[in-house]
């Protein structure tokens, strides 16, 4: 899987101990809309594999996932200034 991260992603993450864990999260609503989490620490209960890289960060998904995406997209947005994650470019998993 290829990492397309943002300087700005690249540095938060790093700040955060350089790993980024991601994982599809089911939305209640909107008919089960599957969409994209993201952590720096590791979410309690769940194990996670090496999935993709750049020079500066490694990005994890879980281990059970079975297919990946070509790339995922790294940005910063929001005020708080928090990571997102995009598979090839989308906000959801198909």
């Amino acid at each position: 899987m290829r990492v397309v991260a943002s300087a700005s992603a690249e540095q938060l993450i790093e700040e955060s101990g350089g790993r980024l864990y991601v994982w599809p999260k089911k939305a209640r609503c909107c008919g089960g809309l599957t969409t994209l989490a993201c952590s720096s620490r590791l979410p309690a209960g769940r194990a996670f594999r090496h999935a993709g890289a750049t020079d500066r960060v490694e990005v994890r998904v879980p281990v059970d996932l079975a297919r990946l995406p070509d790339e995922i997209h790294l940005e910063v947005r929001g005020f708080r200034r928090r990571v997102e994650a995009y598979w090839n470019g989308c906000a959801w998993v198909v």
